[in-house]
């Protein structure tokens, strides 16, 4: 066979019809496969010998159908799914040789299989296999004490996938500090989810630039202020230290004062004068900068300029400056028709500043509906001219209008506006300036605007009448983001929620990860007719390791993936679930620390399983520091 060949047009040169790709469900997965054709957790009885057509009638069923893979070619883009075939001829498929095959029959008692490994060609031959895989799970999780310590002697061996090892080893909850240390000289992609203080302060102390400022590139960065300060000093490039101080500031951090000054003295002088916390007192130099860059921005701190700068800009012979003094000037002075006429882009003060009360009361009744679109959004529109657009004839306007902060919620309940309580909700910004103001929260919480009661929810902290009215909103996001962002959050809403969610990219694990979530009683769902309920059972203090066996085979994968990460799962389960149908359960399955060493120290050299294998915690320190080497030395000759 040729490995180049597209899988199906290689099938039928072995002589097999196919029938259709098969989509991961609930079939003994193709990776387990592979892993057993290794010799990795492999049942005994095995036949090791050439495949002859006896057992490829075992094989097929009647109609001489069965399920195929073949190493290295994309299924569905990946190589892990079956494909179902069918051999109408005589003797031996053509499938022998390189790049190797698994095979399973349709009612997955027999499995065939060949691969190349370092001592020639590897054949498998088993029937019975699911009866065979049970007796090979017992047998490895009777390991002893004295067996794990021979096989972590011997580990790695002659290594396979070291880079694998490179890519996962820092997400090993059992490496020391000392470890990911000296990791960062050889992958640094665990430093995303990082938050050990002693590796981050070694990274944004380490001399390559790629590694210092990679604790920061992240989703949730979780530097200190010292170590983010730390890092804009380190950083030698000029544009990417205000980068970083711009992240840094967005962040909470406040930056030292003679930090602003080097940033600001350096070649991006224009962009770190627009650092959010830059001092007042630089404010007269930037004012009269030679960049007219840096003049506009001083216009963004107008209230904090003397009178005499603030005509020095208006005047400036910049065009651009000029406009950003008009519209900074305008947020509190009403602006003139002539004024705004003359503004080569006038969206941005028809949005921001306050307009004279001819051109404002002529403008809100105009034909142009983007003129009005942009006025429903401006915070100094007088009162008159928010009623009006109240009623505009255009929803989004109108849409726009209900979500005023200063229209009270008699006004608000008035406007016809469009809402669809499935899109995507941010939090308003300005609800969020107001969660300290319990008085506000009170007011808001009854707000007929369901994104405005989402706003609220989002507070970390409500009083207790604000939290049991929202933990009854009938709007189910409202409860949703309670759970999510409040620490007031009931106990029986977190449940009630956890029923049908389980965490989001930007709040993962919630609910069931809030302090308020129930701890006790939970035993009671383990016999739920809903999985997600019976996910709870071993939360319960009272649950056994009888009660994670049972739910280790329950029908849903969720439920045994959340098996297979407890502590208390029996060896032989762990062992059991590496063949589970679904992939995030043999994941877990492969870090439950109770694997047995010789499977685990096997899964470290299988190709598809050693990135996972390496992080599991069972894993000796010393064996990790040896596997690290390894890695090292394979990162180090690919540079």
């Amino acid at each position: 066979m040729q490995h180049r060949e597209k899988l199906h047009e290689l099938l039928p040169c072995a002589g097999l019809t196919v029938v259709e790709d098969m989509r991961p469900g609930s079939l003994f997965p193709p990776e387990a496969g592979w892993r057993i054709a290794r010799g990795i957790a492999a049942p005994d009885g095995a036949v090791r010998e050439a495949l002859d057509a006896a057992w490829w009638r075992r094989l097929a069923d009647a109609d001489g159908e069965f399920l195929v893979a073949v190493l290295g070619h994309r299924i569905g883009g990946n190589d892990s799914w079956w494909t179902r075939v069918r051999y109408a001829g005589v003797g031996v498929p053509g499938l022998t040789g390189d790049p190797g095959f698994v095979a399973l029959s349709l009612d997955g008692q027999v499995l065939l299989a060949e691969v190349s490994g370092a001592d020639g060609s590897r054949v498998t031959a088993l029937d019975r296999l699911p009866e065979r895989l049970e007796e090979a799970a017992a047998a490895a999780g009777r390991e002893t004490e004295a067996e794990r310590a021979e096989v972590w002697a011997a580990v790695p061996g002659r290594p396979a996938w070291p880079l694998h090892w490179a890519e996962g080893i820092g997400s090993n909850p059992a490496a020391p500090d000392e470890l990911l240390i000296r990791l960062l000289d050889v992958e640094v992609g665990f430093l995303h989810g990082c938050d050990r203080p002693a590796v981050l302060d070694a990274a944004v102390a380490h001399p390559d630039p790629r590694v210092r400022s990679r604790p920061a590139d992240t989703f949730r960065p979780k530097l200190t202020s010292d170590q983010w300060v730390r890092m804009v000093r380190a950083e030698p490039s000029p544009s990417r230290r205000v980068l970083w101080a711009e992240h840094a500031c967005a962040w909470g951090v406040e930056l030292p004062g003679d930090l602003y000054d080097g940033l600001l003295a350096g070649p991006s002088r224009a962009q770190a004068a627009e650092l959010p916390g830059l001092p007042a007192h630089h404010l007269p130099s930037l004012a009269a900068d030679a960049d007219p860059r840096v003049r506009a921005t001083a216009c963004a701190r107008w209230e904090d300029l003397a009178a005499p700068l603030r005509a020095r800009l208006l005047a400036d012979t910049d065009d651009a400056v000029r406009t950003a003094a008009l519209l900074a000037h305008h947020h509190g002075v009403p602006m003139p028709r002539e004024v705004l006429a003359a503004l080569p882009l006038p969206r941005r003060a028809l949005e921001q500043c306050r307009l004279s009360p001819e051109l404002e009361a002529e403008l809100v009744r105009d034909g142009d509906t983007e003129v009005r679109r942009a006025l429903a959004a401006n915070p100094r529109l007088s009162a008159h001219s928010v009623a009006v657009l109240a009623e505009d004839p255009c929803d989004d306007i109108r849409s726009a209008v209900a979500l005023r902060p200063d229209l009270n919620e008699e006004q608000r309940a008035a406007v016809r506006y469009d809402f669809d309580p499935t899109s995507m909700s941010r939090t308003l910004p300005w609800v969020e300036g107001l969660h300290g103001d319990t008085d506000a929260m009170r007011r808001l919480a009854v707000s007929s605007h369901p994104l405005i009661r989402r706003s609220v929810a989002r507070a970390r902290h409500l009083p207790p009448d604000v939290v049991e009215r929202l933990a009854r909103d009938e709007d189910r996001t409202v409860r949703l983001f309670l759970a999510e962002s409040c620490d007031d959050a009931p106990a029986e809403m977190l449940l009630e929620v956890w029923r049908w969610w389980d965490g989001s990219f930007t709040h993962p694990g919630r609910p069931r990860s809030h302090p308020n979530f129930p701890r006790t009683g939970l035993l009671r769902y383990a016999d739920d007719p809903g999985g997600r309920m019976r996910r709870l059972a071993l939360d319960d203090p009272k649950s056994t390791p009888a009660d994670v066996a049972r739910l280790a085979r329950d029908p849903e994968a969720e439920v045994r993936r959340r098996a297979a990460e407890d502590t208390r799962l029996s060896p032989a389960d762990a062992v059991r679930l590496l063949n589970d149908p679904a992939a995030h359960v043999r994941g877990t399955a492969m870090r439950n620390l109770r694997l047995p060493a010789r499977v685990l120290a096997g899964l470290l050299h299988d190709r598809d399983t050693a990135c996972a294998a390496v992080t599991n915690p069972a894993i000796p320190v010393p064996v990790l520091h040896r596997i690290l080497a390894e890695a090292a030395a394979a990162v180090a000759a690919r540079r």
